[in-house]
């Protein structure tokens, strides 16, 4: 009998298309990067719009191959609007209408463990061991201060960081005080490799391992800030530029790509003070340095896996959560209207302490659009910078070194694919006498393999929904639903093969087209149970 695959499932958080090295970036990923290399590169490969400060919608989608409204993350728990509360799908965890990929796993044989964020449930009975982990680490929450620095809370605390507390629970117990020397990173690194090295050596293994970086709180050892100082002195406008040109030296995009403009949704680079500039350049060498901290722990995973013997028969997929992080926190009154006058009372955000345990900062709107071109906007809209992100597959009993792939894809199919895998069939509709959800998403094996030219043909529909913002994609077409005051509030129309900026919009040249996706659109709302709703995090 053919010894059963491993899995190594890594989820970056709020991380951009082109941050890591070998998808055009400047930060060191050499360890990202040997695995793209020497892996398969996807372009087109597409998540839910945001992995929110309290639930994710794309963790859910993950873990178990259909869209987050089935799942119960229709939106964020915080966002409950009166219409939403009760609604199906819009529970606020991962419901018990899905069955989770670690479930049917562990049911196969399979050990499955998890360090790193959850954010799919806040108690014990909602947490990684109670949906199919046998081993787990994990952050509750949607974000924490990644060295797991807190002041104490009271009633002037705001919202945002009520919500974010570095909550941790390992298996069904929750961590009381983390040590001295935390780091988020390399505790989820630590904690993988624990269990790897302790883990039962005549089962194959299920491991996943989301790291909260580079979420927001942006914070990272010293000594790797400073190898950052003075890169981004230029400004985002300048990198971006820097980013398109590699990526089209790589193949990875056009080389005749017409990039959305930036949307200044700041004051500019150029009219900013120099004192504003140090800190908006400061903010991202912090970035910087949480991206390579990152790449580090995985490759001290991939080196483990190597000097046992496990990496070739180990089939790892490496991707983001969503698109750049370009929130401007201090603007929603949902979060606290006083926010910033908090942080200045509780935090050091001093240009020599940003990045360190008690600084609390975000890099806003431009540096997220450095990382997203050419595509439109960013984290949290349904346009292609909120939804298309970086993803690479590394698996030796595959021929996939130095492939790049620029056809669909969507984060439901990787349960699929990694059931496929492992011989392990889904139940459909029907788990331990109950109803659940039968998958949405495609397996890859086929294309992997080379039997097929592609996983998702021109007749695939998918649709993406979140806060009100809406989008329905059929082959290169796709409809596009942004209210104000950042979009128009009316369906736009673009055809992605020729304008993956979503520049030109061919809603009134084309209405035939978009009758079609509206009317696939209306399809995917009656299947997923999509309650729209107004977003409560619009800025002041």
């Amino acid at each position: 009998m053919p010894q059963r695959p491993n899995f190594l499932v890594i989820l970056a958080d709020d991380m951009g298309f082109s941050d890591l090295g070998a998808f055009g970036g400047e930060i060191s990923t050499p360890h990202l990067d040997a695995l793209a290399l020497n892996g398969l590169r996807l372009t087109d490969f597409h998540t839910a719009p945001t992995c929110s400060p309290t639930r994710s919608p794309t963790r859910s989608m993950l873990l178990t191959g259909t869209d987050h409204h089935i799942a119960g993350i229709g939106t964020m728990a915080e966002a409950l609007t009166p219409e939403l509360i009760g609604k199906p799908g819009y529970e606020g965890y991962l419901n018990d209408k899905v069955v989770a990929l670690p479930e049917l796993l562990r049911e196969a044989g399979y050990q499955t463990l998890m360090s790193g964020k959850w954010h799919l449930g806040l108690t014990a009975e909602l947490a990684p061991h109670a949906r199919g982990f046998e081993r787990s680490f994990s952050l509750l929450p949607g974000a924490a201060n990644h060295y797991g620095f807190e002041p104490t809370y009271n009633d002037d605390t705001p919202g945002l960081l009520k919500s974010t507390p570095a909550l941790y629970i390992e298996d069904d117990r929750f961590v009381e005080q983390l040590p001295k020397d935390f780091y988020s990173s390399d505790a989820f690194g630590d904690k993988l490799l624990h269990y790897l090295k302790e883990r039962d050596q005549t089962r194959p293994f299920f491991a996943y391992l989301p790291f909260s970086a580079p979420h927001w709180p942006l914070q990272a050892p010293a000594d790797i800030v400073e190898k950052y100082r003075g890169r981004y002195d230029a400004g985002p406008e300048v990198l971006r530029l820097e980013r398109l040109e590699k990526l089209k030296a790589l193949g990875l995009i056009d080389a005749e790509v017409e990039p959305h403009p930036l949307i200044e949704l700041t004051t500019q680079w150029a009219a900013l003070t120099d004192e504003q500039r140090q800190v908006s350049a400061r903010a991202m060498e912090v970035y910087a340095a949480m991206v390579e901290r990152m790449d580090w722990n995985i490759g001290r995973v991939v080196d483990y896996l190597r000097q046992q013997g496990q990496l070739d028969n180990t089939f790892i997929v490496f991707m983001s959560d969503n698109g750049a992080e370009g929130a401007l926190l201090e603007a929603f009154p949902k979060f606290g209207p006083q926010l910033l006058t908090y942080l200045n009372q509780h935090y050091d955000n001093s240009l020599d302490n940003i990045g360190r345990a008690n600084s609390y900062v975000w890099y806003g709107p431009s540096w997220a659009q450095v990382a997203t071109a050419p595509s439109r906007l960013f984290k949290a809209f349904t346009t292609e910078g909120g939804i298309r992100v970086p993803a690479l597959v590394h698996y030796p009993q595959l021929s996939l070194k130095g492939r790049i792939s620029h056809g669909f894809g969507t984060v439901m199919d990787i349960t699929p694919t990694i059931l496929d895998l492992a011989g392990v069939r889904h139940p459909g509709k029907q788990w331990r006498g109950k109803p659940v959800a039968p998958l949405r998403g495609k397996s890859w094996l086929g294309f992997l393999s080379g039997e097929t030219a592609q996983v998702h043909d021109d007749n695939t529909v998918t649709g993406w929904e979140l806060f009100g913002r809406r989008a329905i994609r059929q082959g290169q077409w796709k409809a596009v639903y942004i209210p104000g005051p950042v979009g128009p509030a009316t369906w736009q129309l673009y055809d992605l093969g020729q304008d993956p900026g979503e520049i030109h919009d061919l809603a009134l040249s084309h209405p035939d087209k978009l009758a079609t996706l509206i009317g696939h659109w209306q399809q995917y709302v009656d299947e997923t149970g999509v309650v729209l709703s107004a977003s409560p995090f619009q800025p002041d």
